[in-house]
């Protein structure tokens, strides 16, 4: 479980390889601005994103000393950066569908709400992040 923007998010435990804090990141020109560029696991190139900019809200800041959650994706791994990263918590349910009034980019990247021992919390579907907020979710 992780907190970005002020919520707290989980993505699917089976997709999650590690969390890592971001020590050095070298910059990849011409992407998309929530690309942050590419960080290093044990010799393996992660891209890092840059979640609060994947969401369309304003960035936290650079990214180094950030922690990351690390997941593969159709062949490819990536590091998401979050704001806050919290221990592994298990779903006291099945995932429901989102309520209204968190805003158009929650609503679009959530694949549902589950229940944890803390609270509410949004799954994030991991395509959404990757592939950065469409201006029309803002």
């Amino acid at each position: 479980m992780c907190l970005i923007a002020e919520r707290r998010v989980a993505f699917p435990a089976v997709k999650v390889r590690s969390v890592i804090e971001i020590e050095r990141i070298t910059p990849i020109p011409r992407t998309a601005p929530h690309i942050a560029g590419l960080t290093a696991l044990r010799s393996q190139a992660l891209t890092v994103i840059d979640c609060r900019l994947a969401l369309g809200f304003d960035s936290a800041g650079d990214p180094m000393g950030k922690r990351a959650a690390v997941v593969d994706h159709e062949g490819h791994s990536y590091a998401l950066v979050v704001d806050e990263a919290f221990d592994v918590v298990g779903a006291l349910g099945e995932p429901e569908s989102v309520p209204g009034g968190y805003g158009k980019a929650w609503e679009a990247a959530a694949i549902g709400m589950v229940e944890t021992p803390s609270g509410p919390t949004l799954l994030i579907a991991l395509e959404t992040l990757i592939a950065g907020c469409p201006a029309e979710a803002v």
